[in-house]
């Protein structure tokens, strides 16, 4: 047993609590996965920790927190009825509004009375006697389920404690992931802002009109894109529902899972007036379509993404004007695409506002935060009142890499991907029977997905190999070495002709000390990738270990 001091028939210690399942996480997946094999009758709980449902949607309530993905793709789809009975109120809804929805699932489907909230994950061991995992929380709980299924999301894990002395600090620290429930005034407080990813950029654009001074502190100056939001109209709302089932097999189908895809054909068989349009139509669309529904080469062929690039930079320009702020947040170092690429509501034009000054922290380092504020290398202070660090995560491995998760022969899947990130299909890890992932490393939703299409698709993969178990009467399913070697290797041929893989980003783990370097998300391509895992499927597991 693994816990031979206590085990079950021990006077006083109650045997854990049975489930054919346990699910990490009640967000978008986690949600779905509960009802998925709560409808195949299993017997299941879902486990968060978080005190109601939502996932990123509970914790991400950070001021201007919002989708970059248009709300009639970001939801889900096994549900038509659903769909008909919810209704957006605008294109790129506010967390608020994402949070409601995810609640209304919950409450529709009655899901709530099977998950436990309020509850961390400590461990998980595969206790290879019985073939079954063991699970202890924070609460005390143990549990026992045949199968361990996390949900856990790929940006769920913050990263903390990055600068010298942050507890010095004599205001007050926000976390963006970690933000409080209750409102924050800002109101004629000096604030600084550390980090100008998708979320800085959502923070400062929002909080610059009410704080007295903002600081922002950047390393990496972002492309972004202006969004066009709009408030949907009753007809607008109709269309998109009585286009359900095509808006369905769109993201299904799709390179990164939306409804829109490559349909410009080859940059190279444009004519330069044609290429020009189209980037003019999409820029003015206001999405991530100039990214991912424009032209294919864009993320593979550097002569196309520069050209692609120095329109965005044109166009980025325009708009601040000001050559000495176009130096300090144009980005010229990489190419546009290969980092996050966000969506903006008057993210440049706040620098021109007088209130607000921009802090080059690769020039010079943040070195340690002080009781006045932050000290950064060339020695000067930036006092503050507020400190709000929209630092990132470490996506996709931190979620588990936090929880301890044995499998046979003891092994700790920390361990193991501290020394490479290595999946099959990104949903499995040999030596770790029955654990299946989702948004892990090696997949689409690791980074490169419309999340709610991808991990819809694993949910849908996952209970299918669980129930063909069940039909057959198996008890454990386990890749084979052999197998991860192959598509770890075909990973990395698709990562290679991918100029994401060549940018240091956070999609290739460059945003954690000591994290392997492996571009975390697979570059083949929503599309692709599901033909291999209903290919998987359809040979019945074949290459799998099944016991």
């Amino acid at each position: 047993m693994n816990n031979p001091e206590t085990p079950a028939g021990t006077p006083g210690v109650s045997a854990p609590q049975r489930y054919d399942a346990v699910i990490i996480g009640a967000g978008i997946g986690g949600l779905y996965q509960l009802y998925r094999l709560r409808g195949a009758g299993l017997k299941v709980i879902a486990i968060d920790a978080g005190s109601s449902v939502g996932g990123t949607w509970y914790w991400n309530r950070y001021p201007g927190a919002r989708v970059d993905s248009p709300s009639h793709v970001y939801q889900y789809w096994f549900s038509e009825a659903l769909n008909d009975a919810w209704d957006w109120s605008e294109r790129f809804p506010a967390q608020p509004e994402t949070e409601r929805y995810l609640n209304f699932v919950a409450d529709r489907f009655e899901l709530r009375k099977d998950i436990r909230f309020s509850t961390r994950v400590l461990s998980c061991d595969f206790d290879e006697t019985c073939q079954r995992w063991q699970i202890q929380t924070d609460t005390g709980s143990r549990l026992d389920a045949k199968y361990l299924i996390s949900c856990a999301g790929t940006l769920s894990t913050p990263l903390k404690n990055l600068f010298e002395g942050e507890d010095n600090f004599a205001g007050e620290v926000y976390h963006t992931a970690r933000w409080p429930r209750q409102p924050v005034d800002f109101t004629g407080k000096r604030v600084g802002v550390v980090g100008t990813g998708a979320t800085g950029i959502q923070v400062i654009q929002t909080i610059a009109p009410q704080v007295q001074s903002l600081t922002v502190f950047q390393r990496t100056a972002p492309y972004t894109i202006p969004m066009r939001n709009r408030v949907y109209s009753n007809a607008q709302r109709a269309d998109f529902k009585a286009r359900f089932q095509d808006i369905k097999t769109a993201v299904r189908n799709s390179f990164v899972g939306f409804d829109f895809d490559f349909r410009y054909g080859s940059y190279h068989d444009a004519s330069p007036q044609a290429r020009r349009e189209v980037l003019e139509t999409l820029w003015d669309d206001g999405s991530l379509a100039l990214w991912a529904g424009s032209y294919g080469e864009i993320f593979n062929d550097q002569a196309v993404n520069d050209e692609v690039s120095a329109f965005v930079r044109e166009k980025m320009s325009e708009r601040i004007k000001d050559p000495a702020l176009i130096q300090q947040l144009v980005p010229t170092g990489y190419g546009f695409g290969t980092r996050r690429v966000p969506l903006d509501t008057g993210y440049l034009e706040t620098f021109l506002r007088p209130n607000v000054q921009i802090v080059d922290i690769k020039a010079a380092p943040i070195e340690r935060i002080v009781a006045q504020g932050v000290q950064t290398a060339d020695g000067q202070v930036h006092e503050l009142d507020v400190l709000i660090l929209a630092t990132g995560f470490d996506a996709s491995t931190g979620a588990l890499t936090q929880i301890d998760i044995r499998g046979r022969d003891r092994q700790l899947l920390r361990d193991e991907w501290s020394r490479d990130l290595r999946t099959t299909l990104g949903m499995m890890v040999h030596k770790f029977p029955n654990l299946f992932l989702t948004a892990a490393p090696l997949s689409p939703g690791a980074a490169l997905c419309n999340a709610p299409t991808c991990l819809q698709h694993q949910v849908e993969w996952i209970t299918d190999c669980i129930l063909f178990l069940e039909k057959n009467h198996r008890v454990t399913v386990e890749p084979t070495q052999e197998q991860q070697d192959r598509w770890v290797a075909h990973h990395d041929e698709m990562a290679a002709t991918s100029l994401l893989a060549k940018t240091r980003s956070w999609y290739t783990g460059a945003n954690v000390d000591g994290k392997p370097k492996r571009l975390l998300a697979y570059a083949g391509g929503v599309n692709v990738y599901r033909e291999h895992c209903d290919a998987v499927a359809a040979q019945g597991y074949a290459d799998f270990r099944i016991l």
